[in-house]
């Protein structure tokens, strides 16, 4: 075998093994929605919407309720990570990006933000407001976001099939937000922070994607990730959660009770899958791309869809079940893109 086949032999494994690393992120996307749909019910969760919806409306407490879950939803994700790190031996590696300020872990630190005040926070206020379904689906948007972000920031090619595949995801975007808001208009009932919400996820996990592409340049995938996670927790426990109880919210009273035998369970479920979900999406970039990486992934969306049927019977509305299957077909437009054009991920 001369050198030019063994190059593009080489080029289709890594292809396949990005692919794949994707569609397991959907996998453990799809079903962190069902401890963050569970969540909501749970002690201290409930008590705490009800406690602060007396005395600053049901708005304000959805928001600074999905404050605390998703502070939480951050801390076990972190600790997945360390223990996963742990496994692979990577401490050293975690230190030596961490040293990299400049050149390597700002980007991770950045990621952060827009992953988790803006996206994360984001798919949870969407899941309060409106319901699981809706978070899952509305999040799908995502890739349109990071593969332009890409495209412009640092050259990322998107071919001609690449480009209608996204053209379809945003026809899928449509469909989401678009029926749902006509039936809420013509009833007069349009809880607007919910759709926020969704609209926060999508541009977040998007930004983040790019954001992200760029740190894992230089660094490990894996030591990479826990820097992201260990910036969000630094946002919320240091920053946004002191900041609020200041403000005069019973943060701190409430967080105490969450280590209850259930609801920390659900919260380590969710931190696993989440942190898992995370570990195969930020290994698919540096394989085949943010934008691939994130269409790929998309398919999240109708994993989650599933999963949420089957063990609650919430079934979505039409218009949901039409904009996730047009975005899961701009993803299999994506999936099936000749493979000659992802052996350069770049422009010059």
């Amino acid at each position: 075998m001369d050198l030019k086949a063994l190059k593009k032999q080489e080029s289709k494994r890594k292809i396949s093994k990005g692919y794949m690393w994707a569609f397991f992120c959907a996998l453990f996307w799809g079903i962190w929605y069902l401890p963050g749909t569970v969540v909501w019910v749970l002690n201290p969760f409930d008590k705490m919407n009800s406690a602060i919806a007396e005395t600053s409306g049901d708005g304000i407490a959805l928001v600074v309720t999905a404050v605390l879950i998703t502070a939480f939803n951050a801390l076990t994700v972190m600790l997945a990570l360390m223990v996963w790190n742990g496994v692979l031996g990577k401490y050293k590696e975690l230190g030596r990006t961490l040293r990299e300020f400049h050149t390597c872990s700002k980007w991770f630190f950045l990621a952060s933000i827009c992953g988790g005040p803006m996206a994360i926070l984001g798919s949870f206020i969407a899941m309060g407001f409106i319901g699981g379904s809706f978070a899952a689906v509305a999040g799908l948007l995502y890739p349109v976001i990071g593969s332009i972000l890409a495209y412009y920031w640092y050259g990322e090619r998107i071919s001609k099939r690449a480009a209608i595949g996204i053209a379809v995801i945003v026809l899928g975007g449509v469909s989401i937000y678009g029926g749902g808001l006509l039936n809420e208009l013509s009833s007069g009932n349009v809880p607007w922070i919910g759709y926020l919400g969704g609209l926060m996820a999508a541009i977040g996990w998007g930004t983040e994607g790019a954001i992200a592409g760029k740190g894992l340049d230089i660094s490990e995938p894996d030591a990479g990730l826990t820097l992201r996670f260990l910036g969000e927790n630094i946002i919320w426990w240091i920053i946004i959660v002191p900041i609020l109880a200041l403000v005069g919210f019973p943060m701190y009273s409430f967080a105490v009770q969450a280590f209850e035998p259930l609801t920390l369970l659900i919260l380590i479920f969710a931190g696993i899958t989440f942190g898992f979900c995370y570990v195969t999406w930020y290994k698919s970039f540096p394989l085949i791309g943010v934008g691939r990486g994130q269409g790929i992934g998309n398919l999240y969306g109708f994993c989650a869809v599933i999963f949420i049927f089957l063990f609650f019977g919430d079934v979505p509305d039409w218009t949901i079940i039409l904009g996730g299957l047009l975005c899961i077909a701009g993803s299999f437009i994506m999936f099936t893109e000749d493979t000659s054009a992802l052996e350069t991920l770049r422009g010059d």
